[in-house]
């Protein structure tokens, strides 16, 4: 079966049984695979159309990729890190070994997240003060040379 034809019977599926057995069912689903579910999936379960949204969209984005689901969420688990989620990377870190992500892996992740997260700061940062610095007439003033 094609991604679109996997998607169209997802579609039919939650039309047949309706929106709250469907996030009922996936919360449960979610539960079993992982142990808990996220607090913002339980808070969007309490509007099951847009928990059933959410995943719709989660699930379509990583059930197509091209990567292995232990890299994606590894790289799920980066961007938790580098946006310093302490929930997100803490639940990207349990799906990536449950994925069979490796305790090296996991820190190398750590590692780079953190080298981008930092170069990220850095760039702005650096952006903002060439801007500044070229237009700084108060800088020019002081005798300060951009």
């Amino acid at each position: 079966m094609s991604d679109l034809a996997d998607f169209e019977l997802t579609l039919k599926r939650i039309i047949e049984i309706g929106g709250e057995e469907t996030a009922t069912k996936w919360m449960e689903n979610i539960e079993t695979e992982y142990g808990r579910a996220p607090l913002i999936f339980k808070r969007m379960a309490e509007r099951p159309e847009v928990l059933i949204s959410h995943l719709l969209y989660k699930s379509t984005v990583t059930g197509t990729s091209a990567m292995e689901p232990k890299y994606v969420e590894l790289i799920s688990m980066a961007v938790g890190a580098a946006l310093k989620c302490q929930h997100c990377t803490s639940y990207h870190l349990q799906a990536a070994v449950k994925k069979g992500a490796t305790r090296e892996e996991i820190l190398e992740v750590i590692l780079i997240a953190g080298l981008i997260s930092n170069s990220s700061v850095l760039a702005n940062a650096y952006r903002i003060f060439d801007e500044k610095m070229a237009k700084c007439i108060p800088c020019e003033n002081a005798g300060v040379t951009p």
